[in-house]
């Protein structure tokens, strides 16, 4: 049994971890950041809710002393590399992100050896250190801002999803070098169980994250960020969509209109709940406690790397 497991099986199970949590972000003068991809519990625990830009400008913004981070590592580094001065803490350090994964700083170090003209824009779902070896961060609210900011003649290497700047090429009409990362989550979802849902609810339009296979982006009525789906929803007049992203963020789309449907897209192995992000719900209530009980596990950095990191960062933040 892990460390952490021990501590959450020694809380008493007779509190109320809903009080504990609200007691104790008062005492500690703290903000709790979450993303839609949280389970429904954490979402209504949270101060502030949303997808990866949002929180960045969020974590930017706030004035609480201690940051809790209810979402995945690379998230928390983000916030400790825009407050320096604050503690950030999250529910679970092992809650990390195969995209970020996928691309370690020292790889991207030596591929853009072999490209010296090139720019790299990186995703933010990155850890710091490809961060600090990036010229740009952008998110998939902003990839295409991103993009069209960098001048027409400069080439890019775009890192480190593959799914994101194949979308991004067809966007924007820009050639770039792909690093070949993906989302565990996305590239599960099945084109053929998408064929088989638009069958029986030809009435339901499809709703897609750009870190989707293209295959299934070429189904979709309407492709783009969290925050972009969940707007997409409440603004259309359809009454029934397909979501093809992680389902976390339905809860925020039945709080919004709960007499639309939504159904969530399953993955290809209907047995399991693969379009379920297993980083993102390794977050619960006992850990939010206990994060805010003990003020860890806490995200700590190198000052030279979090000032390296910061610098794309703050340039994708310029744009608005």
């Amino acid at each position: 049994m892990s460390a952490l497991a021990e501590k959450v099986a020694r809380i008493d199970p007779t509190l109320d971890l809903y009080d504990e949590i609200d007691r104790l972000r008062q005492e500690r003068n703290a903000v709790i950041l979450a993303h839609y991809y949280q389970e429904s519990h954490i979402q209504d625990l949270a101060d502030f809710i949303g997808d990866s830009l949002q929180l960045a400008q969020a974590a930017r913004d706030t004035e609480a002393d201690v940051i809790l981070f209810c979402g995945v590592h690379f998230m928390a580094e983000t916030a400790k590399i825009l407050n320096p001065d604050r503690v950030v803490v999250i529910p679970d350090l092992k809650a990390g992100c195969s995209l970020a994964d996928a691309c370690p700083a020292d790889a991207l170090a030596r591929y853009k050896a072999l490209h010296p003209d090139h720019v790299v824009v990186s995703y933010i779902n990155c850890t710091a250190a490809t961060k600090a070896q990036s010229d740009w961060i952008c998110t998939s609210s902003n990839a295409k801002r991103v993009i069209e900011a960098i001048p027409a003649d400069q080439p890019i290497i775009f890192a480190p999803d593959r799914n994101l700047g194949a979308y991004l090429m067809r966007e924007t009409g820009r050639d770039m070098l792909l690093w070949q990362g993906t989302c565990i989550v996305h590239e599960t979802f099945s084109e053929r169980k998408l064929i088989e849902l638009k069958a029986r609810r030809p009435d339901a339009l499809v709703i897609a994250h750009p870190e989707c296979e293209p295959s299934l982006l070429n189904y979709a009525d309407h492709i783009g960020s969290t925050s972009s789906l969940l707007k997409f929803t409440q603004r259309s007049d359809a009454r029934a969509f397909i979501v093809a992203t992680e389902p976390g963020i339905i809860h925020q789309m039945e709080k919004a209109d709960p007499t639309k449907e939504y159904i969530p897209l399953p993955g290809q192995d209907e047995t399991c709940a693969c379009n379920e992000c297993p980083f993102m719900r390794l977050n619960t209530l006992e850990k939010m406690y206990l994060a805010l009980r003990d003020l860890e596990p806490r995200i700590e950095m190198d000052e030279a790397l979090r000032l390296a990191a910061k610098r794309p960062l703050e340039r994708m933040l310029s744009l608005g």
